[in-house]
C-alpha cells in the first residue's frame, strides 16, 4: 500500500547525509508525495520547514530513516507510544535493519511510491525499572536490554527470574535480554543464538560468565524476566538499545517482557532475513 505522507529522519553525523536528504526529498517530490522532515535533519540539510519527531509520529504513514541500524534504534526510542512503520536507507554498508543502500535511493523511493515494500512485524521490549521511587521507569527497545558493570573491571552478580521462578544468579561482566531482532547484535557477539524475526521468543545471554556452564537460554514470547542486581560494592548499569546507561540503585528490580506493540520494518521485495544473514555473516557454504 502506498503511504500518503512520509516522515524523513537522518543521522546528521554521517558523511554525505545532507546531500542524501535533499536528494531523497526531491525524489519524493517528483511523485508529489508529501514529506515531513525532522527538525534536526532539516537544519542539517538546509531545507524548510522542519518538524518535531512527535509530528512525524502523528502525521506520517511511513518513516524513512537515513543512517544505520543504530539510527533506527534511536528513532524507535524517540517515538514513544506512536510506533510507525520504518524503511531504512543505509549510509554505509548494508545493515540488519536497513533495507537499501544509499546508492539505491532512487529505487528505494520508487518501491515506496509503488507500495511494493514487504513488512515484517518486529518484537519490541517493554522494560520497567522499579526502585525506591513510587513510579517505575518505563523504556522501550527494539534490540536489547543490557546490564553491565560500567568502567569497573570486575564481575557483577545478577539474580535472574523467569515467570517468577529462579533461573540463576549470573556472576558475569553483564547480561543481555534480546529480542529476535537483537539476537544478531550484542547477544550474537556474546555467543547467543540467532532467532528468526517471526519466532517471537526472547533470549537471555550472559556476558563472559564466571561459571562456564552459564549459557544463553531462549524463553517464550510471554515470559516475564526479572533481573535484580545483588552486587553491593560496585554500580550496575542498564542500557536499552545502546542508549544512555541508567545506574541501578541498590534494591532495584528490572522487569523485561515483550511489549504489546510491534514495529513494522520494511524490506525490499525479494530480500529476506536469511539472505541478509548470509551476506552479513559471510555464509557461503562449505569449501570442502
Amino acid at each position: 500500500m502506498r503511504p500518503k505522507t512520509i516522515g524523513l529522519i537522518a543521522h546528521t553525523g554521517k558523511a554525505g547525509s545532507a546531500e542524501l536528504i535533499r536528494a531523497v526529498r526531491k525524489e519524493f517530490a517528483r511523485f508529489s508525495l508529501p514529506v515531513l522532515v525532522e527538525s534536526e535533519t532539516a537544519r542539517h540539510a538546509g531545507v524548510e520547514p522542519g518538524h518535531p519527531i512527535a509530528d512525524l509520529a502523528d502525521r506520517a504513514d511511513l518513516l524513512v530513516v537515513l543512517g544505520g541500524d543504530g539510527t533506527i534504534l534511536n528513532v524507535v526510542g524517540r517515538l514513544g507510544d506512536s510506533i510507525k512503520p520504518i524503511f531504512g536507507i543505509n549510509i554505509g554498508s548494508l545493515g540488519f535493519l536497513t533495507c537499501a543502500a544509499s546508492s539505491a535511493y532512487v529505487e528505494a523511493v520508487e518501491c515506496i511510491v509503488a507500495g511494493e515494500m514487504v513488512f515484517s512485524a518486529r518484537t519490541l521490549l517493554q522494560v520497567s525499572v522499579k526502585g525506591a521511587a513510587e513510579t517505575p521507569i518505563e523504556l522501550t527497545g527494539l534490540n536489547d536490554a543490557v546490564f553491565s558493570r560500567g568502567e569497573v573491571s570486575r564481575l557483577i552478580r545478577l539474580q535472574t527470574r523467569v515467570n517468577g521462578e529462579a533461573l540463576t544468579e549470573f556472576n558475569a561482566d553483564g547480561l543481555i535480554v534480546a529480542t529476535p531482532t537483537g539476537s544478531t547484535a550484542y547477544s550474537l557477539s556474546a555467543g547467543g543464538p540467532i532467532l528468526a524475526p517471526e519466532s517471537g521468543a526472547l533470549v537471555i545471554t550472559p556476558i563472559c560468565p564466571h561459571v562456564l556452564t552459564n549459557r544463553s537460554i531462549i524463553v517464550g514470547a510471554d515470559a516475564v524476566i526479572e533481573v535484580e542486581p545483588t552486587e553491593r560494592d560496585h554500580p550496575v548499569y542498564l542500557s536499552v538499545d545502546g542508549r544512555e546507561a541508567l545506574r541501578l540503585e541498590s534494591g532495584a528490580v528490572v522487569t523485561v517482557r515483550k511489549s504489546h506493540r510491534l514495529l513494522s520494518l520494511a524490506a525490499l521485495p525479494g530480500v529476506s532475513f536469511f539472505s541478509v544473514v548470509r551476506q552479513k555473516l559471510k555464509w557461503r557454504g562449505s569449501n570442502v
